[in-house]
């Protein structure tokens, strides 16, 4: 009997990747995922639930989401000359980008540290990666990224803004300049807008090389797997081909609709977050052994002083809460943490512990 040589099938790039990892968060103050902490109210729950038992599961669902795409326009005030397209989750449309524009010798680039999905999704489709090293304060040195756009012409350059993990938001005139100067497309990757001032929309209209991503993740339907692209048709019509059949099912479509109905909780709870993003900075800056920086995010990045981050983390672990460690992750992330932020009395369990630690 012949047996199959994997290493010899599976493509070297893919063989050298880590398979995304998700921690075990079972019994802990859960603070690692950026999600919102904050349920909806019991009574629009129930609501809920009657929507959710009226799709026909046994049929396919409508490919296009006509009806989440008519309300994420109004919700969202889409200009009518942009389109949409749904996938599962922001990872799918990052995925979709990069399939379609996939050849041997196109590049992404990305600020760095910054949204590790770029990377590993633009390895996966056999495009080449190349980072642009942000600042130890992690803001852009616009002549170094400038430079860097010269030299390598990406057919994708993605913008987080905010950015992940760091939380701060690049200049506008910056982000023009780096539009400006990319030969390819750019994707601005706005999962984080509900918790800041910034809205790049215009530019997809300004610009004909600029799409915008968004998604329900961070508002508080991470469980729906459901993220959008908004752009011009051109750029939507192409990506589209990439989509997978029926990619966003029957149930998401439904409870999409139902909540953009009732966006104005998510967006109220929105509000919220970054009220408490504030208390919690604060704290954080209260707390002897760490720098905090400053975010523009649902979560707070800091660095330990005296302590391994990677000790803090395992520490925090024994008392029940789940943040998450990005030492190792990058040379400017050494004995950093990321701390999602929580409802008031998770943030006070979190830096009460983190007192007592450091």
């Amino acid at each position: 009997m012949s047996s199959v040589n994997i290493k010899r099938l599976i493509r070297p790039e893919i063989q050298a990747l880590s398979a995304y990892r998700v921690a075990d968060a079972e019994g802990m103050i859960k603070l690692d995922a950026m999600e919102n902490p904050y349920p909806l109210p019991e009574a629009l729950q129930k609501e809920w639930a009657a929507v959710l038992a009226s799709p026909e599961v046994n049929r396919y669902p409508d490919p296009q989401a006509p009806e989440v795409k008519k309300r994420l326009r109004e919700v969202m005030n889409l200009p009518g000359d942009l389109d949409i397209l749904l996938g599962n989750g922001s990872d799918e449309l990052i995925q979709m980008i990069c399939l379609a524009i996939a050849r041997p010798e196109h590049v992404v680039m990305a600020p760095e540290p910054g949204f590790v999905m770029y990377s590993i999704l633009s390895q996966v489709t056999g495009l080449t990666y190349k980072g642009i090293t942000l600042q130890s304060d992690f803001s852009l040195d616009l002549d170094l990224a400038l430079e860097a756009l010269k030299k390598h012409k990406p057919a994708i350059l993605f913008l987080a803004q905010p950015n992940n993990p760091t939380g701060n938001v690049f200049p506008i005139e910056q982000v023009r300049a780096l539009v400006e100067s990319t030969p390819g497309l750019v994707v601005i990757d706005e999962a984080y807008t509900p918790f800041c001032d910034s809205d790049y929309l215009p530019l997809a209209t300004e610009f004909d090389n600029v799409v915008i991503m968004r998604t329900f993740s961070k508002v508080g339907l991470a469980g729906l797997r459901l993220g959008f692209l908004i752009g011009r048709p051109e750029w939507i019509t192409e990506f589209d081909k990439a989509r997978l059949p029926y990619n966003i099912n029957s149930l998401t479509q439904a409870g999409a609709a139902f909540a953009l109905e009732n966006f104005e909780q998510f967006q109220a709870q929105a509000d919220r977050i970054r009220a408490d993003r504030k208390d919690l900075t604060k704290a954080l800056q209260e707390t002897s052994g760490l720098e905090v920086f400053a975010s523009e995010a649902n979560f707070v990045l800091v660095r330990t002083f005296d302590m391994e981050a990677q000790h803090v983390y395992a520490e925090l672990g024994k008392r029940g809460i789940l943040i998450k460690c990005l030492d190792g992750a990058h040379a400017l992330l050494r004995n950093c943490l990321r701390i999602t932020v929580g409802t008031p009395e998770e943030n006070a369990a979190c830096v009460q512990a983190l007192r007592e630690i450091l």
